[in-house]
C-alpha cells in the first residue's frame, strides 16, 4: 500500500465514523423522544381556541395550534404522530409520571416546572374574568367580595393564579370549559377566570357577560417534555426557535382562526 493511499483511507475512515455516530446519535434521539415508535402529543381539548387549546374536528380528528406543531414535529423526526387528548392541562401535567405522551404545549408556572422540563415559550396571554349578566361587578375589586362564585378549569396555571390572586370570592374548579361555560350562562357562577382572547370570545356567545379590563397573570405557554429527557429537551427547543422563525408556528396560527393574534414569545 502506497503513503499517498493512506490519507484517502484514513478519510474514509472518518467519514465512515461520522455517520455512524450521527445514525446513533439519531437512534438515541428516537429511543428517548418517541419510544413507542410514534410522537405521541399530549392535547386539551376545547371549544375555548387559543394557542393552547384543541377540538375535535367534523372528521373524528384533532385540529389546533398543537396539532399542527406537533404533526411537524414528528416529520422531521421520521415518525407518525398519536394525539393523546385531555379534558384540560392539568390531566396533561398529572398524567407526565405514567409515560403516556412525549411532548405537549401547555402553560407554564413553577409547579409544573418542577415536574417535566420546558422549551421555548410561544404565547403570553393575559388572564382575567368574565362576569355573568347582570353582575354588579366592574372591577376586580367589586369582583372581589366574599359570596362571589368564580369558576377556573381545574388545576390549571389559571385556576391558581386567580385563587392568589382573590382574597374573598370563592374559586372553584371544573373539569372543562363546556361544564363553566354552561355555569355561567345559566348564571349559576359569578365569572370565570381564563384568558382575555378566550373570555372574550365567550362574551361573543352568552348576551349581557361582560370581560373585566383589568390583568391579574400573564399566562405563558411552551413546549414541554417528561423530565430527564435532555435529548428529547434540546431537540424541541431547536424545533420551536426555528417555527418561530420561519414561519411553520405563524402558519399555525393563521390556520386555527388566529390570523389576528400577533405571536409573543418570552
Amino acid at each position: 500500500m502506497s503513503n499517498r493511499s493512506l490519507p484517502r483511507i484514513a478519510g474514509l475512515v472518518l467519514g465512515v465514523s461520522v455517520m455512524m455516530a450521527g445514525a446513533a446519535s439519531a437512534d438515541a434521539l428516537q429511543d428517548e423522544i418517541a419510544p413507542t415508535g410514534k410522537l405521541r402529543v399530549a392535547i386539551a381539548i376545547s371549544p375555548a381556541g387559543g394557542a393552547f387549546w384543541s377540538t375535535r374536528n367534523e372528521a373524528g380528528g384533532y385540529a389546533g395550534v398543537p396539532v399542527e406543531l406537533g404533526k411537524e414535529m414528528a416529520a422531521q423526526l421520521g415518525v407518525s404522530v398519536e394525539y393523546v387528548a385531555h379534558q384540560n392541562s392539568g390531566q396533561i401535567v398529572d398524567a407526565v409520571s405514567k409515560g403516556t405522551w412525549d411532548v405537549s404545549f401547555l402553560p407554564k408556572d413553577p409547579e409544573r416546572e418542577a415536574r417535566m422540563s420546558f422549551g421555548p415559550i410561544y404565547e403570553v396571554a393575559d388572564a382575567t374574568y368574565i362576569v355573568k349578566a347582570g353582575s354588579p361587578a366592574t372591577n376586580f375589586k367589586t369582583l372581589d367580595q366574599p359570596g362571589v362564585k368564580v369558576a377556573a378549569v381545574n388545576n390549571t396555571t389559571t385556576m391558581r393564579g386567580a385563587i392568589a390572586h382573590l382574597k374573598n370570592a370563592k374559586v372553584t374548579g371544573y373539569q372543562t370549559y363546556d361544564e363553566i361555560f354552561g355555569l355561567l350562562k345559566n348564571g349559576d357562577i359569578d365569572a370565570f377566570a381564563l384568558s382575555r382572547d378566550q373570555l372574550n370570545a365567550m362574551a361573543k356567545k352568552i348576551p349581557g357577560t361582560r370581560v373585566l379590563d383589568e390583568i391579574f397573570k400573564q399566562t405563558v405557554t411552551g413546549v414541554a417534555v417528561p423530565p430527564n429527557h435532555p435529548l428529547a429537551l434540546a431537540f424541541v427547543t431547536k424545533f420551536m426557535t426555528e417555527a418561530t422563525s420561519n414561519g411553520t408556528l405563524r402558519k399555525a396560527y393563521d390556520n386555527n382562526g388566529l390570523k389576528d393574534t400577533p405571536i409573543r414569545v418570552k
